[in-house]
């Protein structure tokens, strides 16, 4: 079992900055990718950056250069600094890791 716990979310007007964080404990294996998801009201969860456990980065086109993926592999963490938010960044966003899910957190943009 992998327990996945994020954090960092909130309320932010359009412009602003937030930064999640997610804390991977419990049988974490230190060589698997880490990700992060979101779910907005009314559509799919889709995905929305991955970080390999030596530091590949890849993101989905909408987030790509506002958004910046990275983790402490000695922390078992993993990091999601989005910049330029708009309200259509507004979701839940998820951590994944393996076959695990956080439970979520809330990011709202709005003025």
């Amino acid at each position: 079992q992998v327990q996945l716990v994020e954090s960092g979310g909130g309320l932010v007007q359009p412009g602003g900055s937030l930064k999640l964080s997610c804390v991977a404990s419990g049988d974490v294996f230190t060589g698997a990718a880490m990700d992060w998801f979101r779910q907005a009201p009314g559509k799919q969860r889709e995905f929305v950056a991955r970080v390999t456990e030596g530091g590949h980065t890849d993101y989905i086109g909408s987030v790509r250069g506002r958004f910046t993926i990275s983790r402490d592999n000695a922390k078992n963490t993993v990091y999601l600094q989005m910049n330029s938010l708009t309200p259509d960044d507004t979701a839940v966003y998820y951590c994944h890791m393996q076959r695990y899910w956080g439970q979520g957190i809330q990011v709202t943009v709005s003025s």
